[in-house]
């Protein structure tokens, strides 16, 4: 018998594409409602009673109101940055830690992480959990993602206009990825975060640069790289490029996929380094990461 899922808020690029991801694979079927009754709260929870997970692809207040309008004992993922910090929440990023995968298959309600912050957890947290890097420390991270991030209008304008080459948004810095990345990561201070979006559709590079002589016992590039290769040695869905990487990468070879790559790159002679890590913002980041988590909580492997 197929799980039946209902994603609120279909229509929009993350349910579209949870969706696919979906009808692509054997053992769901989809819990729709037709374009009269998407926001009508009764069919909304109606729908949410039928099925056997709720996903919300909503803002952040609807995913709340979402929250409050579900059945109890409904089980949610909630793909909005509403309730990725929030007590009683499990963070959806099985790679976390050795038994995050357990937490969400356990789990009644899930939160879906934020695309940066995946990859900036993916490169802070092993480090700061052995030891390498200080919880104190004062990072940096500089971030560029496709266009398909920024929501309906940047991708319109994208596609109509043409878009500027490069842009640096978020320079308040305030952006809503902090908060996760701070509780997620083990990081004591807020880091200093600068994203930018770049004229391509769907990809993203995520990188943290660090004086290596700063760091207890002044660990190698290649020793940081070890430590990220025994951290994610069992993970289905990052691989660690083995070694001192000195080539050029581009953000847009991970498409499609639910694959996050980690690189090392460093002088030695400089004690410098820069970790850089390369996802999709649509699949690792955003669809695929919920494709993972619903598998995991409906007993799934992934």
């Amino acid at each position: 018998m197929s799980a039946r899922i209902f994603i609120d808020g279909e229509a929009g690029t993350t349910g579209l594409g949870i969706a696919q991801r979906l009808r692509a694979q054997p053992g769901y079927s989809l819990v729709s409602l037709d374009d009269a009754h998407r926001k009508n709260p009764a069919a909304r929870a109606e729908a949410m009673a039928r099925a056997d997970l709720t996903v919300l692809c909503l803002p952040d207040d609807a995913a709340r109101d979402a929250v409050a309008l579900a059945p109890p004992g409904t089980r949610i993922l909630d793909a909005s940055t509403a309730h990725r910090t929030s007590p009683g929440w499990v963070y959806g990023f099985p790679e976390l830690a050795a038994d995050q995968a357990a937490k969400i298959a356990a789990a009644r309600t899930v939160a879906n992480p934020g695309c940066y912050a995946t990859a900036a957890i993916a490169l802070l947290r092993p480090l700061i959990a052995t030891g390498i890097l200080p919880a104190e420390y004062r990072i940096t991270i500089n971030a560029i993602s496709g266009y398909s991030g920024g929501g309906k209008a940047m991708i319109a304008d994208h596609e109509s206009q043409g878009g500027p080459p490069f842009e640096l948004y978020a320079l308040g810095l305030s952006h809503k990825h902090v908060p996760e990345i701070i509780a997620y990561s083990g990081l004591a201070r807020r880091p200093i975060f600068a994203p930018a979006v770049g004229h391509f559709a769907q990809g993203m590079l995520v990188c943290i640069p660090l004086f290596l002589e700063d760091l207890p016992d002044e660990p190698t590039g290649h020793e940081l790289s070890e430590a990220y290769r025994e951290y994610y040695n069992n993970a289905a869905c990052i691989t660690v490029r083995p070694g001192i990487y000195s080539g050029p990468i581009e953000p847009e070879s991970r498409n499609g996929t639910n694959q996050l790559e980690i690189f090392v790159s460093g002088n030695t002679n400089y004690g410098h380094a820069i970790l850089i890590a390369r996802l999709d913002n649509l699949g690792k980041g955003a669809a695929g990461a919920a494709a993972q988590n619903i598998a995991l909580m409906l007993g799934g492997q992934v």
